[in-house]
C-alpha cells in the first residue's frame, strides 16, 4: 500500500498513482529501460538489491 495519498476510484493503485502524474511515466520508462536492458549486473544480484531497497523502504516483499 503507497504511503501517499491515491485517488479513489477503479482499477489498481499504480494505475490511479500515474493519473495523477502521467508525464513521469516517460522518465520511469527511461529508468526501466536502462535497469533491465543496459546493466552489467546479473539478474540474481539486480533483484537481491530492488528487495534489500524494499526492505529497507519498510516495504513488503
Amino acid at each position: 500500500m503507497a504511503r501517499i495519498d491515491v485517488p479513489e476510484g477503479e482499477g489498481l493503485e499504480a494505475s490511479r498513482i500515474w493519473k495523477v502524474a502521467p508525464h513521469f511515466g516517460e522518465g520511469l520508462q527511461a529508468m526501466t529501460k536502462a535497469v533491465y536492458e543496459k546493466s552489467s549486473l546479473p539478474v540474481r544480484e539486480r533483484e537481491a538489491m530492488r528487495m534489500r531497497i524494499a526492505q529497507l523502504n519498510q516495504c513488503h516483499v
